[in-house]
């Protein structure tokens, strides 16, 4: 990847942003990015537009760029269209939709994004055993059964919300299951941060989890590709659970909708997006052996976060490519990373697992 510079105040990166002048929300209405009424609801979300701004300003006046100023155009019909607006319900009432059909659906599609991704990069092929993956959020689990399909013998463990908690069901066969964790990543409170002893007013002190993941624990590679379900029960906050999510039509990022201000009570509604982001980023760079592969859904390539998480894994990667699944992800900013002969030992790798941790 060519050497760029990438700074800012966000988690994934390492300077700080400004923070000053006007908030160029007429930019990224330009891009297609965010609609008329966007507003970012904090400093950190407004910090984040201003660079995100700067990039969109660049690749809008780039006389190579012409292919962005194309899809420019094409997402704000988009915000522009009430049929838009119709698909994008209809895509999230399907997503909620748990049926034994739906979820059938999604298994083999899943199968067929992953087959897709490893025929264009290589992404699933793992050394000669003994190897391993590490799926953070599996179900349906399609990705999970093409890793383990194409490197028979391999170890697997993989993580999944509990059905009963609002989680996809995990359609693996039944000797696959076996590595299978029902569990709730983001609640991984010893793995990230080696805590045991959680105070007892905070509003999830119950729901916290000891250590899932041996702290010498290693993998050839790692699946990160989990998203907010809005079927999901995060009863510790009193918000409405439609509040965070992960749609493209909500904002200029997946962020936007969080507000620092608001009760710590809320502070799953308001934070979700960012713990189930950096969880898995954290935990999957921190067990991946060196030289291993990681797999990252990302959103919209020229928003700032997204710009810092590609370039921050570039420095210790051999190979960082992109993949646009042709099968899914069509219509929707969704993209994957697939980042090849990564020094998870490297100093910068081991930075980066701290950051991560702590945000």
């Amino acid at each position: 990847m060519k050497d760029v510079s990438i700074d800012s105040s966000s988690p994934d990166s390492g300077g700080g942003g400004s923070g000053s002048g006007p908030v160029p929300s007429d930019i990224l209405v330009r891009a297609g990015l965010c609609g008329l009424a966007y507003r970012p609801s904090h400093l950190a979300q407004r910090e984040i537009d201003e660079n995100t701004s700067a990039v969109v300003k660049y690749l809008m006046a780039e006389p190579d760029a012409e292919e962005f100023r194309t899809l420019a155009a094409l997402r704000r019909k988009g915000w522009e269209s009430s049929d838009g607006d119709k698909a994008f319900q209809e895509q999230r009432k399907r997503a909620d939709n748990l049926s034994k059909d739906i979820s059938e659906f999604n298994y083999k599609l899943m199968g067929k994004i992953a087959e897709e991704l490893h025929t264009n990069t290589g992404a699933f092929q793992m050394p000669p055993r003994p190897c391993s993956v590490l799926d953070l959020c599996a179900a349906p689990g399609g990705f999970l059964n093409h890793a383990m399909r194409i490197n028979p013998g391999c170890g697997a463990v993989g993580f999944s919300l509990n059905p009963k908690d609002g989680g996809y069901p995990n359609l693996l066969s039944p000797f696959r299951r076996r590595c299978m964790k029902f569990l709730d990543v983001t609640m991984l409170a010893e793995d990230m941060m080696g805590a045991t002893d959680i105070p007892a007013d905070h509003p999830d002190a119950d729901k916290f989890l000891p250590r899932q993941i041996g702290e010498v624990d290693r993998f050839d590679l790692v699946l990160c590709d989990g998203h907010i379900l809005r079927t999901q029960d995060r009863s510790s906050g009193a918000g409405d659970k439609n509040n965070a999510t992960s749609d493209d039509k909500n904002g200029t990022t997946d962020d936007d909708k969080i507000d620092a201000t608001s009760d710590s009570k809320n502070y799953r509604e308001l934070y979700e997006i960012y713990r189930l982001k950096y969880v898995q980023l954290a935990l999957g760079l921190e067990h991946l052996k060196p030289g291993g592969t990681m797999v990252i859904l990302l959103h919209k390539v020229e928003m700032w976060t997204t710009l810092c998480t590609l370039r921050r894994l570039s420095r210790f990667s051999e190979q960082v490519r992109l993949h646009k699944p042709r099968v899914s992800h069509t219509t929707r900013s969704s993209f994957y990373l697939v980042a090849t002969g990564v020094d998870s030992a490297h100093p910068e790798a081991v930075a980066a697992v701290a950051k991560w941790k702590a945000v």
